[in-house]
């Protein structure tokens, strides 16, 4: 079915938590997205050696994570395929399966801001048709300075006006680490397979 807009939404997912779902849903519902590809990055390129989850466990908590939303969907793009892992490459290999339709990369202000710095950003910009940023409007983003390096960049971007979610991945794993409370931050599946397989334990 052509002209569906789907949304794709990277990362590690180390753990998957309340808060990526709260900013998939808002995105999907502020650009009309018929779904989201969820992609799990095996090993990041811009992580290289930084401790991480073996893959396998990520992707048992993100099949659980969104088990429940039809519209969420797991990609396999990245997992079936040898590193590095570009967004410029994924991005074309989705469009590929999924030709005549809208994509739209999601990402957050820090992303954008550092969009010069990925590999191939030129290429990457050039295979999206929309580019889904999820933050506050006082982000301070400099779309100009973005522009000059990256032509045609503006007319791409959407900001969508997301809700401040103070949760994040790496304070999660800080927080289930040192004993912290952190139930509540996560989908139950989520927490019963770290709960089980005692990860991110101090």
């Amino acid at each position: 079915m052509p002209g569906l807009r789907i949304g794709i939404f990277g990362g590690t997912f180390d753990p998957p938590h309340l808060g990526h779902l709260i900013l998939a849903q808002e995105a999907r519902y502020r650009l009309d997205l018929e779904q989201i590809l969820f992609v799990l990055t095996p090993q990041p390129p811009h992580k290289q050696g930084a401790p991480i989850t073996p893959v396998k466990m990520r992707l048992e908590m993100l099949t659980s994570a969104l088990h429940d939303e039809p519209a969420f969907v797991l990609s396999r793009v990245d997992l079936d395929r040898q590193p590095p892992h570009y967004a410029a490459d994924t991005v074309k290999l989705i469009r590929q399966g999924i030709s005549g339709q809208t994509l739209v990369y999601l990402m957050g202000a820090d992303s954008l801001r550092d969009l010069p710095n990925w590999h191939r950003p030129e290429e990457f910009v050039a295979s999206c048709d929309v580019i889904g940023v999820m933050c506050r409007p006082d982000s301070g983003v400099d779309m100009s300075a973005l522009e000059a390096i990256l032509p045609g960049l503006t007319g791409k971007v959407m900001f969508i006006d997301a809700p401040l979610l103070e949760i994040s991945s790496s304070d999660l794993r800080r927080r289930i680490a040192s004993g912290e409370p952190y139930r509540f931050y996560l989908p139950e599946g989520v927490w019963k397979i770290i709960q089980s397989k005692r990860l991110y334990a101090g």
